[in-house]
């Protein structure tokens, strides 16, 4: 394991003290830090690794918010919920990416956007089973507390952070990992040696679709009610984007960092600037992109490149 990856584990091994040093509403944000760490490091593995810019994630977040919420409805319980949810999102998304992966380029994040409009029109179709456009109401589990309860749903998707950090330290040391590398530099060069492309993209877009779909049910459990506007959302899709952006594409470390430091900017900005709060974040992160075009982990490298070498 690199050092990098030591990192990573530790920073999210210190995340979880964090209902030790604050209240409610440290725990909330922790509990959003979780979710985007989350929603960036799947992410990663199909946009990072592989090279391809998908924008399927507000797509596989709101499934898999909606096969928990239904499921949750029905009385099932919560674990199994978003274990089913988490499922589904792989099935669907490896099924799905044995086609859309055969595009390349803009033609396949035009074709990965489209998903997020498919999904939202059969969850506002399926009336019965959904609530169209009016949205799930999912049923409070019995509750020790507020704060109970929200230290409970912390650790859930902590828990779920800390899964996805693990499958990604595993695929970027794995023969996978090493599969989604060669396509990233050259595709057409990995299937002239035999390597099978698509069913390696398949399985990245399956193994990403399929923690973000996880990370939907706990959401849908955690505010209790959803609707389509909210769950498919397509910032969730551009979000994980620009935080992997920001700390580093392709580094598990970088991104996770760049999820954080976002939603540091996030909370600043909504706090100081309600009235102009995207404008001012959006200046932000332009601006950090350009100081810093290969993200925060660049400046480890150039600390690196400076440090004067031994004679």
């Amino acid at each position: 394991m690199t050092r990098a990856n030591v990192i990573l584990l530790a920073l999210i091994a210190c995340i979880a003290a964090l209902p030790l040093f604050g209240g409610s509403y440290a725990l909330r944000l922790g509990t959003i830090a979780c979710m985007y760490g989350v929603l960036a490091l799947s992410w990663n593995v199909v946009g990072g690794f592989a090279g391809y810019p998908s924008f399927a994630t507000a797509a596989f977040f709101g499934l898999g918010a909606y096969a928990a919420g239904v499921l949750m409805s029905k009385g099932v319980p919560l674990m199994v919920s978003v274990s089913v949810a988490g499922v589904m999102a792989f099935a669907v998304a490896t099924l799905l990416g044995a086609a859309l992966l055969r595009l390349r380029g803009h033609y396949f994040a035009i074709a990965s956007l489209s998903l997020i409009e498919v999904f939202r029109e059969l969850v506002n179709n399926a009336t019965d089973l959904t609530g169209g456009g009016m949205g799930l109401n999912i049923p409070v589990s019995p509750s020790a507390g507020i704060m109970a309860d929200a230290m409970f749903y912390f650790y859930v998707m902590w828990g779920l952070l800390l899964g996805t950090a693990l499958m990604v330290v595993i695929v970027a040391g794995s023969k996978l990992g090493f599969g989604l590398a060669c396509i990233r530099q050259n595709e057409t060069a990995a299937n002239m040696i035999g390597l099978n492309t698509t069913l390696y993209k398949s399985i990245a877009f399956g193994l990403s679709a399929g923690f973000v779909g996880a990370a939907g049910g706990v959401y849908a459990a955690w505010v209790h009610y959803i609707d389509p506007s909210d769950v498919f959302d397509i910032l969730y899709s551009v979000k994980p984007i620009v935080m992997a952006l920001i700390g580093g594409l392709g580094s598990p470390l970088g991104v996770l960092v760049g999820a954080f430091v976002y939603l540091g900017l996030e909370e600043v900005v909504w706090r100081n600037y309600i009235q102009i709060h995207s404008g001012v974040l959006g200046v932000l992160i332009v601006v950090l992109l350009l100081f810093l075009p290969h993200g925060l982990m660049s400046i480890r490298d150039r600390l690196l490149s400076w440090r004067p070498k031994r004679v």
